[in-house]
């Protein structure tokens, strides 16, 4: 698997409002990225082109059978060299809701703090 020039973040949330501005925090940090307002369509979307894709960044409550805990999962064992950050205003994660390889951080976010956190998953933080 090659990793892209210009990194993709997949983005994904059910609120269009979170996710415009959640796609404006990776853009700022240099990504490209990727939009699905479900689970199921970014699991969709991997399907096609997870070669392009080196950050999750993914809300927890979304409709359907596949919320961020889930998709977490699923990109840690199907897409094991996506980064994954899980976003959440009102779930606060307990042991093996999630990958160990991802970070959650808490709704409403710091814009700042987000980005730097995108920036280091970066291929060799450029």
């Amino acid at each position: 698997m090659a990793i892209p020039t210009v990194p993709y973040a997949l983005v994904v949330d059910d609120d269009p409002l979170i996710l415009r501005h959640a796609c404006d925090i990776p853009e700022e940090a240099g990504f490209r990225f990727h939009e699905a307002g479900t689970g199921e369509e970014a699991k969709t979307f991997l399907g096609d082109h997870a070669d392009d894709v080196t950050l999750l960044f993914s809300d927890v409550a979304m409709p359907g059978d596949t919320d961020g805990f889930a998709l977490s999962h699923y990109v840690a064992e199907h897409r094991p060299w996506i980064e994954i950050v899980i976003a959440s205003g009102n779930v606060t994660p307990c042991p093996g809701d999630m990958p160990g390889k991802a970070t959650c951080i808490g709704k409403p976010f710091d814009d700042r703090m987000l980005q730097q956190r995108l920036t280091e998953t970066l291929p060799d933080n450029k």
